[in-house]
């Protein structure tokens, strides 16, 4: 299977498998992306790049899980989830 082209879609829609959250994901071919970036979506289950414009939709959220999701990620705006 060949890699995805990064940053092709307005919308992608992911799940809890793919945190924490990058832009471009793991699976994008990065040769024409954008910096990689981590995206905040943990706590509203959605989360917009700043880069390329890419929405992301998590589809298993669940704010009362994610709460005792235990992530270590310091984000691009000073903000960071750690675990408890």
């Amino acid at each position: 299977m060949s890699p995805k082209q990064a940053c092709a879609k307005n919308t992608y829609q992911v799940t809890t498998a793919n945190l924490p959250l990058s832009c471009p994901m793991p699976e994008q071919d990065l040769w024409d992306a954008h910096p990689k970036v981590f995206l905040p979506i943990e706590k509203t289950g959605q989360a917009k790049c700043e880069y390329c414009g890419a929405n992301y939709v998590l589809t298993d959220f669940s704010g009362a899980s994610m709460a005792e999701a235990k992530t270590d990620v310091e984000y691009a705006d000073g903000t960071a989830d750690t675990p408890r």
